[in-house]
């Protein structure tokens, strides 16, 4: 039977880190000053071996889980990663396997991602311009190289693909139209998302972020828009261009928050679960796994978790203490 959390919630979804290490330092996810030169990152050996991620995967698709999306740090830092997308694409009951990448290293892999049995790829883009690209990703890497990214997976048979924007006041919320057209003309599907306090080292303020109303306003003052019916498990709320130019989606984490209907799980790269993206601990499945302990046993702990699980901190947001910890997000994906 599968298993329903202390608010009826059932476990549908998994985002699995393959990695906690990045090549871009974005100052909402991975800032230059926590993450330096001299930071601490997992050792190998702290990682779950493919082997290890793929057996859990198995647990979680036992237990209801019928989407997983990989994640990190950026997961296509992850050595062989088309290996590990091979074992997992091969899961009996798995209807969606999915990646979200920064898309620099996509023209080197996005056809062996796809013939191994991948499905599906999101691409974080905050920016069109090159000099703030630069600014947004702490990185020399160039934005042309993510467009280029974009273009390998499209032609490695990934679409429509999906962009992921990140909106801040005074930051890149002028680029709202500018990101929309590119989508449009790209027949990309887009997604803004409301900037959140995700971690404690990206400096979050409430007046940083740009509701999801605000944004889907101004599009639809350019272009109308109409709604669409979500699917199951979706965050986003969709809409449609009214000319038929595809959607575009917004994600409204801070001003409408939808965890009564969040089915997602998440588990580290050092393979600790986490039930929440804003929770403070996790629980360390990798030493349950080492000790030898058997699939039922792991099954039953992920069961037991899941059925104590009471997260809702997006709704409890403005209640909930200022210096309460939380996992940073480049720990467990967004």
């Amino acid at each position: 039977m599968e298993p329903l959390d202390a608010l009826g919630r059932p476990l549908r979804a998994l985002r699995l880190s393959v990695t906690d290490r990045c090549n871009f330092r974005c100052p909402y996810c991975m800032p230059e000053g926590a993450f330096g030169p001299g930071h601490p990152f997992l050792p190998r050996e702290e990682l779950l071996s493919f082997e290890e991620i793929a057996r859990l995967a198995r647990i979680f698709v036992g237990q209801g889980v019928a989407r997983i999306r990989l994640t990190g740090g950026e997961p296509l830092l992850r050595r062989d990663l088309p290996v590990l997308v091979g074992m997992l694409a091969a899961l009996p009951g798995l209807e969606d396997l999915a990646l979200t990448t920064n898309g620099v290293l996509l023209p080197d892999l996005a056809a062996d991602l796809r013939a191994a049995g991948l499905r599906r790829v999101t691409v974080s883009l905050d920016t069109l311009r090159p000099d703030r690209f630069r600014r947004l990703s702490g990185s020399d890497l160039p934005l042309a190289r993510v467009l280029e990214g974009l273009e390998a997976a499209r032609a490695a048979g990934f679409g429509p693909l999906k962009l992921n924007c990140v909106l801040q006041r005074g930051v890149n919320d002028d680029e709202i139209l500018d990101l929309a057209a590119f989508a449009r003309a790209e027949g990309h599907l887009l997604r803004f998302i409301e900037f959140m306090d995700v971690g404690t080292t990206n400096g979050w303020r409430a007046e940083d972020v740009v509701p999801a109303a605000e944004a889907r306003r101004a599009i639809h003052a350019r272009w109308p828009l109409e709604p669409v019916a979500p699917p199951a498990g979706a965050v986003a709320q969709e809409w449609r261009y009214r000319d038929g130019r595809g959607e575009v989606g917004f994600i409204a984490s801070v001003t409408a928050p939808f965890c009564r209907d969040c089915d997602r799980a998440r588990l580290s790269a050092d393979g600790r679960l986490y039930t929440c993206l804003f929770a403070a601990e996790g629980l360390d499945l990798r030493a349950f796994l080492r000790a030898g302990r058997s699939d039922a046993d792991l099954a039953a702990l992920v069961a037991s978790r899941w059925k104590r699980r009471e997260d809702r901190y997006s709704e409890r947001r403005h209640a909930a203490p200022p210096s309460l910890p939380k996992v940073e997000m480049s720990h467990i994906g967004g």
